[in-house]
């Protein structure tokens, strides 16, 4: 039986009593959604921060020295690139909180190691899974790409759909859902 559907997930996390809680956080790029995120959090502890995205250059290690300085000492950062599944499986059992920063750069590293169509949806069907595993509390955070003008570029409008078909994804399995715009959230279910 498949389970990656969420109206199987949730029933198999009611059967199995789990009582973990997926919180979407989406908005634009530097809209103040990590902010809003760890705001989510609450102050539930242990807590972990998982990290997507890479130092591959000087803006972006910026970028991420900036994010850290944001959080309190007391939360746990995994650099988890790719295998984001794998340490939920692995570690999520051991956290109240999760935050997960971001699914749009998780997606953009699987594109960059060639997990396209079928193979990407497998792994987002995959994440949500395990994510829905563990009893936290996992705030995953997103940016909303289909605001903006239709990209020119073939690749780059299939990136877009593929981040906007997973957004989709995500807000239906998620208990809530927030977007953020200039630093506010709207609770949008």
């Amino acid at each position: 039986m498949r389970w990656g559907t969420p109206a199987h997930a949730r029933r198999r996390a009611a059967r199995e009593g789990l009582k973990g809680q997926l919180i979407l956080v989406i908005g634009g790029a530097a809209s103040g959604k990590s902010r809003a995120a760890l705001e989510l959090a609450g102050s539930a502890r242990p807590r972990a921060f998982v990290a997507t995205g890479q130092a591959l250059d000087r803006e972006m290690a910026e970028r991420i020295r900036r994010h850290r300085a944001a959080r309190s000492t007391d939360w746990v950062t995994a650099e988890v690139p790719l295998d984001v599944a794998e340490w939920f499986r692995a570690y999520g059992s051991r956290y109240r909180a999760i935050v997960l920063d971001c699914l749009t750069l998780w997606l953009s590293n699987m594109r960059s190691a060639r997990a396209t169509g079928p193979r990407a949806f497998a792994k987002v069907e995959e994440l949500l899974r395990a994510i829905r595993a563990t009893k936290a509390r996992v705030i995953v955070v997103t940016n909303e790409l289909g605001l903006g003008l239709v990209p020119v570029s073939a690749s780059v409008r299939a990136f877009r759909d593929l981040a906007g078909r997973t957004n989709q994804q995500f807000a239906n399995e998620a208990d809530e859902v927030y977007f953020v715009v200039s630093g506010q959230r709207l609770r949008i279910k």
